[in-house]
């Protein structure tokens, strides 16, 4: 009877915890707790691409919360965040949705941030979307048919860079150009080494020159800088003598000075006319009478 008791005994206490070792595992999968200061945040996302309830939420790589609930809002994914109660976030806080394997799981990675002052639990948060491979080969098949054509060019390319490779003419032309080229260089190289002395003359006349200019220059230094003072001087002189005789043609074609108006008086004009045609009738008249019989000057006084 009492083996039998025993064994009844032993059967109940493998049943009690093998039920409590059931409770703990379907809480841990579950992400059931029974703490009552564990922290929730908020997060909004554009999208979330497969994240589900009960995901996990890792700081810094490390899993310290689950994905409690999803919901949709005017085009947007709010995610309730459940975090252990031993967590700190900052308000420079960082939610972002990335995978968590090779086989499309999804999680939530937070970054703490640094900032002095501790995130606001109530306040809804931003994260973004990393992206994954499904997105990563959508965006490939928007790209295929161009990533086909550049393909295609390329292989055009290498087709005829191949064809001019093996063109025996421009194999030859080619190899003549680099002898051509190998040939100019020794040229070159003999030509520098055999004028060394006179290049190394002339590069040493050359700054002796320079030398001397720049003393020149630092000598005569007053008289240079008098001498283009004087040039400045004569330069504005000159301009305002160009200015006054601009100005005196100006009012004498316009009229405005005395030998304007003497040659624009058309009565004046008639009268020199008339004098110097009568100077010409005068002369020739003295050098006909000079010609025949002298100059016979007939007087009348009165």
């Amino acid at each position: 009877m009492k083996d039998q008791r025993k064994a009844e005994i032993k059967v109940g206490i493998t049943v009690i915890a093998g039920f409590i070792i059931f409770l703990w595992i379907f809480g841990w999968a579950k992400n059931f707790t029974l703490s009552a200061h564990r922290k929730e945040v908020t997060v909004e996302f554009s999208s979330v691409a497969g994240l589900g309830i009960g995901d996990p939420v890792t700081i810094n790589g490390v899993r310290k919360g689950y994905v409690d609930d999803m919901k949709i809002s005017n085009n947007k994914v709010i995610t309730y965040l459940n975090f252990d109660p031993d967590i700190i976030l900052h308000q420079d806080a960082k939610f972002s949705v990335m995978m968590l394997d090779l086989m499309g799981g999804k999680k939530i990675e937070v970054n703490p941030g640094s900032s002095a002052t501790d995130l606001d639990y109530k306040q809804l948060q931003h994260g973004n979307f990393e992206g994954d491979v499904a997105s990563a080969m959508a965006m490939l098949g928007t790209v295929q048919s161009d990533l086909v054509d550049v393909v295609r060019e390329v292989k055009v390319s290498l087709t005829a860079l191949n064809k001019t490779l093996t063109d025996q003419k421009f194999t030859n032309e080619l190899k003549a150009s680099v002898t051509n080229l190998s040939k100019l260089t020794e040229n070159l190289n003999m030509l520098v080494k055999n004028n060394s002395a006179d290049i190394n003359k002339l590069l040493k006349t050359g700054s002796e020159l320079a030398k001397d200019v720049d003393g020149f220059v630092v000598k005569n230094r007053d008289s240079i800088s008098v001498t283009l003072s004087s040039v400045h001087t004569v330069l504005n002189t000159s301009k305002d003598l160009l200015e006054k005789i601009n100005r005196m043609v100006d009012e004498t074609n316009s009229g405005r000075n005395n030998l304007g108006k003497l040659m624009n008086d058309p009565e004046l004009m008639n009268d020199l006319k008339a004098t110097i045609s009568q100077a010409k009738d005068l002369i020739k008249l003295l050098f006909e009478q000079l010609k025949s019989k002298g100059v016979e000057v007939n007087a009348h006084i009165f």
